[in-house]
């Protein structure tokens, strides 16, 4: 049809170059969405900590929260991407159509179920035995963040979508935009500049609520209104339900989101952990998770080309594409780990000095636990690669319910217990909380790996998982 997107759909095995070039040119603006979207999260953390020590611990906190509740709700999302891809490579438009519409129908529906507990923050926080004034400032903060959900989640469906039709520098375009408004905002209403009033926490909640909305809705605007992705038609007759579609972005989302989130509560539990040790040390704590954090968005990104060129293979039963585009993209992403692993130690009293206000005398305290943490993180930058591109490989191949499980034993029976033990009954303290982080993530990557190379063995690439 004339118009149409052509997404390069893998009819052939392909060299090893050209899935190479292929991953690089559609994982690059993935990587750069999704370090866009986590540029939001650092911006705030940023801006808060030069508020003080506590209100630096409670964006932690309270982001901590929020990370978990959103990323369960953005398995939805990405299962939107091996659905797509998959229709994309059988050259079914109605069947991308079907799938992006009830990702849209379940995020949204997520999206208001949880406005209820992230209202109620602070006497979670307390439950956790936080400290109360921290747990204060975490509450006026989610009270706006919260609102950012429900725009958060429809960014990552519609990312999916566009980049399982190659065009995922749209998405990189709007948030880049996005990224900026944040900051100014957050610039004006955490301190009162250009004329705004100083609201603080709350002001970097509206700030992020307000800039993310307007990204959601312009990536809606250019998906339903532009030419070429007429034939799409995906908020057309939006009001109807799709049954079968709706099962099948269910089906595969809560286990992304439940591998995701194996994930992301183990860091978040590692917050609550230390916060029982010290605000200084929660605060340096957050630090090391957001520089750690922000590295970890390339392979995520990729992880993402990985499901499309995967997805692509599987809808098009080529069994030989599927391999080699596997194996491209855990080629880019370990070169990437090995870099992100030096920079953190050759550098890290700078990387933690940008978080810190150099007038505050709590700052060194914070630098001198920061950096032991953030050499851990280097140590671990790879296996966390591997783990997150093999699932995004498995994802593709629309295999979601074993890795969901490897994932929860991972983190949940290795890497937690081994946290606490290390850090309270041997007294290794904070330290101890991250190479118990390691041993958790080296545990999911042996096994997601291990995965798929026993299907790709067996000659079961392109059977249902």
């Amino acid at each position: 049809m004339q118009g149409q997107a052509k997404p390069d759909v893998p009819v052939r095995a392909g060299t090893w170059g050209s899935h190479l070039r292929a991953t690089l040119v559609l994982g690059l603006p993935l990587v750069g969405a999704q370090l866009a979207q986590v540029a939001v999260n650092v911006t705030n953390t940023v801006m808060l900590g030069w508020l003080g020590s506590f209100e630096l611990a409670a964006a932690v906190l309270s982001w901590q929260l929020f990370y978990v509740v959103w990323m369960f709700g953005s398995g939805f999302g990405y299962a939107v991407m091996p659905l797509a891809a998959g229709a994309v490579g059988a050259g079914d438009p109605r069947a991308v159509r079907r799938s992006v519409r009830m990702g849209l129908w379940v995020v949204l529906a997520y999206s208001a179920a949880m406005m209820i507990p992230l209202w109620h923050v602070q006497a979670v926080l307390l439950w956790l035995g936080q400290e109360p004034a921290v747990a204060a400032l975490a509450q006026d903060y989610m009270r706006w963040l919260q609102w950012s959900l429900a725009p958060q989640l429809v960014i990552i469906v519609l990312r999916s979508f566009l980049s399982s039709i190659d065009r995922p520098q749209v998405v990189l375009a709007a948030l880049c935009v996005g990224v900026a408004a944040n900051a100014l905002l957050n610039y004006g209403l955490v301190f009162g500049h250009f004329g705004l009033p100083a609201l603080g926490m709350a002001g970097s909640g509206i700030a992020t609520t307000i800039s993310i909305s307007a990204v959601a809705l312009a990536l809606l605007a250019y998906c339903s209104r532009h030419r070429a992705l007429r034939v799409y038609e995906i908020l057309v007759r939006f009001h109807r339900p799709d049954w079968v579609a709706l099962a099948d972005v269910s089906r595969l989302g809560w286990p992304i989101g439940a591998t995701i989130v194996a994930e992301v509560g183990l860091f978040s539990a590692t917050s609550i952990m230390m916060g029982w040790i010290s605000p200084l040390q929660l605060a340096a704590h957050g630090i090391a998770l957001q520089l750690s954090g922000t590295a970890f968005m390339v392979p995520l990104g990729l992880a993402g080309a990985a499901t499309i060129r995967v997805g692509r293979a599987y809808g098009a039963r080529n069994a030989a594409a599927i391999s080699r585009a596997a194996r491209a993209c855990l080629g880019v992403g370990v070169g990437f780990a090995c870099s992100a692993a030096l920079l953190f130690w050759a550098a890290p009293h700078a990387l933690v000095g940008l978080y810190l206000d150099p007038g505050d005398p709590q700052s060194l305290q914070v630098l001198a636990y920061a950096v032991p943490f953030l050499a851990v993180a280097a140590a671990f930058q790879l296996v966390d690669t591997i783990q997150v591109l093999s699932s995004g490989v498995l994802r593709g191949l629309k295999d979601t319910r074993l890795p969901m499980i490897i994932a929860i034993f991972s983190y949940w029976c290795i890497g937690m217990p081994t946290s606490y033990v290390l850090a309270f009954p041997l007294g290794w303290g904070g330290l101890g909380v991250w190479i118990g982080l390691a041993f958790g993530l080296a545990t999911s990557a042996v096994l997601m790996t291990a995965r798929f190379l026993r299907r790709e063995a067996r000659g079961a690439l392109l059977q249902g998982a």
